[in-house]
């Protein structure tokens, strides 16, 4: 949540981008194995999983980094457990709202995601090349890295490759090997588009109606609670502060729609936060203590519901 320039992680994703199906293919093989997280070090990961032994470890990563599994007993998290678990909110990603999570998720994963932190909290250029992102995250661990021995430049470039192929959906080139093409889960979410020629990426504020405001609201507590505060200016939301991760950078809104989605909250948990204009500053305040799982597990009781209706 707070990055830590002690505790930056490249490369455990063995290149292969987070795809449909891992997480809770990965969550239940910890689940029904005896032998829990550590089912990943088993000879028949690889047959239990039906992947490749370089997969057995990504699936893994994939996991911790999503906040699924514990990061570093490999244990389930309580989250994990109503998200993916058998009875879970949505075990096989099929709500978009378990994707904008997971993305948040990953996002403020400073430790164990820190390319991902980077770019959707430091690096704000809203249209750059492969080789523009990839300098430009060298740069910054270099810069960030003094004391101690450096990340190979081959790794972190293998992490902005692999960024820009998670969050773009797929150009059909038939050149490209299928199970390379298939879509990560959050290239739905449309926050990394590809010029036509394929030759520049984009990544611009805009407004996200289809962002729910629970995740948003989950995605604050989260914040409130690493900060240790119940009062945050509606700027530190929307900008990356005392290298904290910021809600608005994270899901790519422009400051209107931030303000806008922060009304919707208002209104989606009554009597919970309220927007204050203190001397001329306008503040987010949470006037009552919630828990940030009651967010998700109100959004997901809503959409029980209007798929009954």
């Amino acid at each position: 949540m707070k990055f830590n320039v002690d505790s930056m992680a490249f490369g455990r994703h063995e290149t292969f981008a987070l795809r449909y199906g891992w997480l809770s293919k990965g969550f239940n093989a910890i689940l029904s194995s005896k032998k829990g997280a550590k089912v990943f070090e088993d000879d028949d990961a690889t047959v239990v999983l039906g992947v490749g032994k370089n997969m057995v470890t990504s699936i893994r990563y994939w996991l911790r980094a999503c906040g699924m599994t514990d990061a570093v007993s490999g244990a389930p998290t309580e989250l994990g457990v109503a998200l993916l678990s058998e009875n879970g909110f949505d075990p096989y990603l099929e709500d978009e709202a378990t994707v904008w999570l997971l993305h948040w998720l990953l996002v403020s994963n400073t430790g164990l995601a820190t390319s991902w932190y980077w770019f959707f909290n430091r690096f704000h250029k809203p249209e750059f090349t492969g080789q523009e992102l990839a300098t430009a995250l060298v740069d910054f661990v270099h810069d960030q890295v003094i004391a101690k021995k450096k990340p190979a430049a081959t790794t972190i470039k293998n992490d902005a490759g692999l960024l820009t192929r998670m969050y773009t959906q797929s150009k059909g080139n038939t050149r490209t090997p299928l199970e390379d093409a298939l879509d990560s889960p959050f290239a739905l979410l449309k926050l990394v588009t590809q010029s036509a020629g394929g030759r520049s990426y984009q990544s611009r504020p805009m407004a996200r109606p289809e962002l729910p405001v629970g995740v948003l609201g989950f995605a604050i507590c989260q914040l409130l609670e690493a900060k240790k505060t119940t009062v945050v200016p509606i700027e530190d939301l929307m900008y990356s502060r005392d290298e904290y991760v910021a809600p608005g950078s994270v899901f790519r809104l422009t400051e209107a729609s931030l303000v806008t989605k922060l009304e919707e909250l208002t209104v989606f948990i009554p009597g919970v936060f309220e927007i204050r204009d203190t001397a001329g500053q306008h503040q987010l305040y949470m006037s009552e203590s919630i828990d940030a799982m009651d967010l998700i597990k109100k959004h997901y009781a809503q959409s029980q519901q209007e798929r009954v209706a």
